[in-house]
């Protein structure tokens, strides 16, 4: 596959990954366009077709799941190859669920970088793969669901664990169990919030 004929889509969230990505793709000789979350990443789609998406899977407005699944229920979208990235979804279940959705390919962070370019240059060889037929909405929602409820009960039990160490642990150890205890908030609102959208699909529909 001719890869200046086309760009690589990276999406992510968290600032100082999406640099390094970026920068990584673009030291390899690769066109990147970058977003920060699902529906940035479907504006960028719109004007022009990547030849690959990279991307998250907790962001917020619309995450990797939503974004995959969106990518695979439209015919001009359903080939592009995705790779998943995620340091929460990393259970065989969460694989599972990415790779039935239409995932072509799922790293775990933190990222390997020599398995991670060794990915893409697999991908862009191989082309465009078989598309599959996507989930239906309501398999989709109930899949997505049931990864969203089980990742907040994680996210409560690891909130719950720091809160209790915190109250153990002498001033000069706190700062970063505290910034780790704010990182697993932040991601548990996000996830509250996902949950909510789901909600609000049912009943709309």
């Amino acid at each position: 596959m001719d890869t200046q004929s086309g760009y690589l889509l990276v999406v992510e969230d968290i600032p100082d990954i999406l640099k390094l990505l970026d920068a990584t793709l673009k030291f390899k000789g690769y066109r990147v366009l970058t977003a920060r979350n699902g529906e940035e990443a479907l504006e960028v789609i719109q004007k022009e077709r990547p030849l690959m998406i990279i991307t998250d899977i907790l962001m917020p407005k619309m995450d990797g799941f939503s974004l995959v699944h969106t990518l695979r229920i439209h015919s001009e979208t359903r080939s592009i190859p995705v790779i998943f990235l995620s340091a929460t979804y990393v259970a065989p279940e969460d694989k599972a669920f990415a790779l039935n959705i239409g995932a072509t390919r799922f790293i775990e962070k933190p990222i390997d970088l020599e398995l991670f370019m060794k990915t893409i240059s697999e991908l862009l060889l191989q082309g465009a793969p078989a598309s599959q037929e996507p989930l239906t909405e309501p398999d989709f929602y109930i899949g997505y669901r049931k990864r969203l409820k089980t990742k907040l009960n994680q996210k409560m039990t690891q909130i719950a664990r720091t809160e209790r160490l915190l109250e153990t642990l002498p001033e000069e150890e706190k700062p970063s169990f505290q910034a780790s205890l704010q990182m697993a908030i932040s991601e548990r609102e996000e996830i509250e919030k996902l949950l909510d959208q789901i909600r609000e699909n049912f009943e709309t529909k």
